[in-house]
């Protein structure tokens, strides 16, 4: 493959990338807007909208070190993202595989910027059931989650065809 078809490739993933990162920071500015802290909406049955912060990783792991968290997930983020950016460029042709990294990298850029900008994630969905709570989680986190299945199912369809 050329490189004019792995370049224009490699921009309709980071395209679609920002448009992720965009999502996530336009539902995170309306939220922050919206709610006070801690604040909640019932949106369905066991679904509610609020505004926490998360200073740790995903599902507020390490949250409550010393601040030292911030730059370590930041740095970790866009070592992963440089990788993923490569990983595109080489292998944008794989759709599945494809999708699956740029999911990933709009997710971990969007709560890098949080990172950046605010000292912590912004966070608005909670899911629960009676006193069961599941840690909140935004779109970025979501896009992650999608790409992290994404590439699991890539995996087991290559190896269902002997790849």
């Amino acid at each position: 493959m050329g490189a004019a078809a792995s370049r224009s490739r490699l921009s309709t993933w980071l395209l679609i990338a920002g448009l992720v990162i965009v999502a996530d920071q336009l539902t995170k500015i309306a939220v922050d807007r919206l709610f006070a802290y801690g604040e909640r909406l019932a949106l369905l049955p066991s679904v509610d909208l609020t505004l926490l912060y998360n200073r740790g990783a995903a599902f507020s792991f390490l949250a409550g070190a010393d601040g030292w968290q911030r730059w370590f997930f930041t740095i970790l983020a866009l070592v992963v993202s440089a990788v993923i950016v490569r990983l595109l460029w080489r292998h944008g042709h794989q759709r599945l595989f494809a999708w699956a990294l740029t999911l990933i990298l709009g997710g971990a850029l969007g709560n890098v910027i949080d990172r950046f900008i605010h000292g912590h994630v912004i966070d608005f969905v909670l899911l629960y059931y009676g006193d069961w709570f599941f840690p909140a989680f935004n779109l970025a986190d979501t896009a992650i989650t999608i790409g992290a299945v994404l590439l699991i199912l890539d995996e087991l369809l290559r190896v269902r065809r002997g790849k």
